[in-house]
């Protein structure tokens, strides 16, 4: 049973941004200041990525854990409550990810995935760190 009523469930759910979220813009803000210039949300691009750095070949999709099943991630947790639209409905969104990365792949994109929960206060500056030497590795190889 859901401990919210019917009206207050569909305002919740309508406040879940699906751009510029919180952890998008972590990771937005911090390429920027590391001298990364990227275009978001590209639209003509497969699965529309997050963050697209064109000079890299390279595409951001910044994942929330629960929306996208992140495996063994603490915040995945199967909902108990009509389990059956939330697994069809997660199970469509992880297979429609894999294949869009799978079709930006055979364009010759490069794809990186950042999870909600590597942009966590306690460990933020390392996963960020971490997605910095991927890029620069990329970019290092490419010349």
């Amino acid at each position: 049973m859901d401990v919210h009523d019917k009206e207050t469930r569909s305002y919740n759910m309508s406040r879940i941004k699906g751009k510029k979220t919180k952890p998008e813009e972590l990771v937005a803000k911090y390429l920027f200041a590391h001298g990364f210039r990227y275009r978001r949300n590209v639209k003509s691009l497969p699965g529309t990525p997050d963050i697209v750095l064109k000079k890299y070949k390279t595409v951001i999709f910044v994942n929330g854990c629960f929306w996208h099943m992140h495996a063994g991630c603490k915040y995945f947790v199967w909902p108990e409550n009509n389990a059956d639209f939330w697994e069809k409905k997660l199970l469509a969104n992880k297979k429609r990810d894999e294949e869009k990365i799978k079709q930006l792949e055979l364009l010759g994109w490069r794809v990186i995935t950042v999870w909600e929960c590597e942009l966590k206060p306690h460990i933020l500056e390392s996963s960020l760190e971490t997605l910095f030497k991927k890029l620069e590795k990329i970019y290092a190889n490419d010349k």
